[in-house]
Order: structure tokens, then C-alpha cells, then sequence
């Protein structure tokens, strides 16, 4: 068999292991410690605003503890955007909160300005103003922040800004991660950088970062015996992961440079197929780090299904992915509220994620070529 193409695999830069021993060197084993402080920095540089960042054990800690930050407690509504993966959702359900899923619009695939607003109005006449908004940078492309912002900040309502797939994305020129009042960031395997698993919170203040860390460091008491008044949570990111991350942020931009290149790879391949569409930029306002290229097939048009290419690919040994399935559709959520159109969910039946790994080859890229012609 053919060795195996994946969607988004790890790409070590070489420098993580020079960190890593620095911890075992230094017995640093433990969920702190330097590498840990210096990761933080590496990411509140490379971000260019004035934040402050906790590194975390996933994505999904980042958004419970800034959940709990927003001050979301049983009962209460929370907007979240439905394309979207599961994790940007689930947190909510771990505060017993409510989930309210909004649709995508066409350009970028995010949340949808006017469907958010409808909402939010929906939601204070029946006295139950929204405690938060969870939006998404969706496969590394910027929502509408422009709208999204400003419409947080008429209703006055916590904004939470979910670029776990967006690390290096810009929109006007400012980094994904920095608009709401807390930033999501995740370095999963499968992410852009990796700390094998891991994640970050954004967040405005000194004062908000001292907080996540109490709470991510299973909120003890200043005090000498172990003592505790809230509840905590073990979420810290450990000082050997940490490690890893500074060893991939010195790589960040060369694999960014990769992402938007395999971008452009499909571009030119699907540039004269009628009824395929790739994911791109809707405007200069726009700067994706395309973490996946995704692309939209018009069955009609071209005579053959997003679902029949993802299994030719997979003949192949090449690995591709539907795209999310909207959590309104998901059947843990069914009974939720949605606002919207249908964008997300015909984004979902014709849509796939083509492999975009930084470290593919160009033996790798002819493979892929080659078979996705084989349906052209």
C-alpha cells in the first residue's frame, strides 16, 4: 500500500528538541516553568496587541475557563456559531449554560452578522439577554469582525473569538485571537503548530490572566495547607509541551507560507473546472492562514459528489474530511435554538477538506493531483 497522505499532520522545525532538554536538564517537569512563561511571550509577541496569553492543556479549556470568566453560569444563553467544530461548542454545556447556534454567511463561512443580531434581540424580549458570543475563524479564515464586533459591543454582551484553526490569520491587518474580549488559540496535533496537545487563552488583562491561572491550576487558596473556595480545573499546559510550542513558533510563519501555498495548489487545479469552488480570501480586508483548503463541488455541474472524491482520495491512500457538520444538526443539540439560513448546512453537504499539511512533498502533491484528475 501507498504510504499515507493525512489531512494535517505534526511538522517538527527541529528546535523543539533543544527546549525539551533544557526541561529535563533543568527538571522542569511539572505544569509550569520557564518554557511555559516564555511560550506565553513567544505568542503575546508574535499576536503584536497589548494581551496577555495563559498556555493551556487544549483549545477547550481556553473556552471553558473564559466561559467562566464571562461569568456564564446554568441557564443562561450563549451564541455560538454552528459550523463549527464540537469543542467550540461543548464548553457551554459544561457550564449547563444554553447553546444558541447562528448560521454562516456565504463569504467566509462564519457567523452571520445579521442572523446574530436577530438573536440577540430575540433574546431580550424574552429577558434573556445572551451572557456571551462564541465566534469562529473557520479553517483559518476570518469571520466578519468588523460587524460581529460591533454588534457585541451595541448589546453590550462578552465576546469570545474562538481562532483555534486561525494562529497567524489577520483581518485589517490585525491578528485573529485579538478583537473580542477573550481569544481562543489550540495547538492540537492536527493544528498549524503543535504542542502535541495544547491550547491558549487570550485575554485583556493582567488581572484576567491571574484569574485563568487560578482556575486552571485547580483554584488553591493563598494559603499554607491546600485549601479551596471555587472550583478548579487541572488545565495548565506542562512545561515539556511548552517546550515544543517555542520550538514550532520559530517555524510558525515558513509553515504558514505552506498552508497558503497548498491553497494555491488547488486553485490551479480547479481554476478551469466548472462547479468547484476553493475557499479563499473574499477580499484584501482577509488574510488566512488556510490551515485546510477546502473546496464546494456543484454535483450538478461537475457529475460527481464531494462525497465520491473523498473516497477516490481515499483509494489512494489520501486522507480528506468532510466539512464540519453544523452543531444545530448534531444530535446532542438538536433541541437548541438556531437562527439562520441553510449556508452551513449545503456548506456541509458539498463541502471537503483537501490535504494541507506543511510538510507535503511535492511526490505527495503529484499523488494528489493525479487522483483528483482521475475524477476531472
Amino acid at each position: 500500500m501507498k504510504d499515507k497522505i493525512w489531512l494535517s499532520s505534526p511538522h517538527m522545525g527541529g528546535g523543539e528538541q533543544k527546549y525539551v532538554n533544557e526541561a529535563f536538564a533543568t527538571n522542569w517537569i511539572a505544569p509550569l516553568g520557564p518554557n511555559v512563561n516564555r511560550f506565553e511571550d513567544d505568542i503575546k509577541t508574535y499576536l503584536g496587541a497589548n494581551k496577555e496569553v495563559v498556555a493551556l492543556s487544549s483549545g477547550s479549556a481556553a473556552i471553558h475557563l473564559a466561559l467562566i470568566l464571562s461569568g456564564v453560569k446554568a441557564g443562561d444563553e450563549v451564541i455560538c456559531q454552528s459550523f463549527t467544530f464540537s469543542a467550540s461548542a461543548n464548553p457551554i454545556a459544561y457550564q449547563r449554560a444554553i447553546p444558541v447556534f447562528i448560521d454562516s454567511e456565504e463569504y467566509s463561512w462564519n457567523m452571520c452578522p445579521k442572523a446574530l443580531e436577530e438573536a440577540i434581540k430575540k433574546g431580550i424580549a424574552k429577558d434573556k439577554r445572551p451572557k456571551a458570543i462564541i465566534v469562529v475563524h473557520l479553517y483559518g479564515m476570518p469571520a466578519k469582525m468588523d460587524e460581529i464586533l460591533a454588534i457585541a459591543q451595541k448589546y453590550k454582551i462578552t465576546l469570545i473569538e474562538d481562532a483555534a484553526e486561525a494562529l497567524g490569520s489577520s483581518y485589517k491587518g490585525k491578528k485573529c485571537g485579538t478583537f473580542g474580549d477573550f481569544g481562543i488559540l489550540s495547538f492540537n496535533g492536527n493544528k498549524i503548530i503543535t504542542t502535541s496537545g495544547g491550547g491558549a487563552l487570550v485575554c485583556k488583562s493582567q488581572e484576567d490572566k491571574q484569574k485563568a491561572i487560578f482556575l486552571a491550576t485547580q483554584a488553591r487558596d493563598d494559603a499554607p495547607h491546600y485549601q479551596h473556595s471555587k472550583i478548579g480545573y487541572n488545565y495548565r499546559m506542562s512545561n515539556i509541551l511548552a517546550g515544543i510550542g517555542r520550538g514550532q513558533m520559530e517555524v510558525l510563519d515558513a509553515h504558514i507560507w505552506f498552508r497558503r501555498d497548498m491553497n494555491l495548489f488547488y486553485k490551479n487545479i480547479f481554476k478551469n473546472v466548472e462547479g468547484i469552488t476553493v475557499l479563499e480570501e473574499p477580499n484584501s480586508d482577509y488574510y488566512s492562514n488556510h490551515w485546510l483548503s477546502c473546496v464546494i463541488i456543484d454535483s450538478e455541474i461537475t457529475g460527481f459528489t464531494s462525497q465520491e472524491l473523498r473516497l477516490q482520495l481515499e483509494k489512494e491512500n489520501i486522507e480528506s474530511r468532510p466539512l464540519w457538520k453544523p452543531m444545530h444538526l448534531q444530535p446532542i443539540f438538536k433541541d437548541c435554538a438556531y437562527y439562520g439560513s441553510s449556508i452551513s448546512e449545503v456548506l456541509f453537504k458539498n463541502g471537503l477538506c483537501l490535504p494541507s499539511g506543511s510538510n507535503l512533498t511535492e511526490a505527495d502533491r503529484a499523488r494528489i493531483k493525479t487522483t483528483i484528475r482521475k475524477l476531472l
